[in-house]
């Protein structure tokens, strides 16, 4: 396992390189969408109102800035509930993806396939990765309310490589090791 701090966009050399376990620091553009956004951005992915290539997508619905911050919590949610949005989402671009949670064996097929990365942030810590954001707006769906897609301005945004290209999974592997 190493630390690595990645400048985004994240390019497919790049994604490339990342190892299950590697600890990564995201500096960039990310963009959040929850249950209803990719609802919808499966409907419309003939023509998405965002450009998914080479883009991540941040499995969140952050809450309402309080006065003098950029936005308010923004924890991840369980990604296994977008689980059957993820093949279409992947084929028109998206590289990575960020949420808690194991992802289904046919989600880890679609990584594979199409050599991209499930990233883990840590759940429960909303408020304190809410702290690594310094710009949030809404770029489709407001009418959503918090699961409106947000464009979000992340500095060293704290996240764990779950599944890489080849699809190995830190949830397995750390069972493994445990049942030694």
């Amino acid at each position: 396992m190493k630390e690595i701090t990645i400048t985004l966009p994240l390019d497919k050399k790049t994604a490339a390189s990342l190892k299950t376990g590697d600890k990564v620091l995201l500096t960039g553009t990310i963009y959040t969408a929850r249950d209803a956004a990719h609802k919808r951005l499966v409907a419309e992915i003939k023509k998405p109102p965002l450009n998914l290539s080479g883009q991540i997508i941040y499995y969140s619905g952050p809450t309402p800035a309080m006065p003098g911050r950029t936005i308010g919590s923004a924890g991840p949610t369980t990604s296994s509930r977008m689980d059957p949005y993820v093949a279409p989402l992947l084929k028109a671009g998206i590289i990575g993806m960020i949420g808690k949670g194991k992802r289904s064996p046919e989600v880890v097929d679609l990584i594979k396939k199409y050599k991209v990365v499930y990233f883990a942030a840590t759940g429960g810590a909303g408020a304190l990765l809410a702290k690594q954001i310094r710009s949030a707006r809404v770029v489709a769906y407001p009418d959503l309310g918090p699961e409106a897609i947000y464009e979000l301005k992340v500095v060293d945004f704290p996240v764990v490589v779950a599944n890489d290209v080849k699809g190995h999974d830190i949830f397995e592997e750390g069972v493994k090791k445990w049942k030694k």
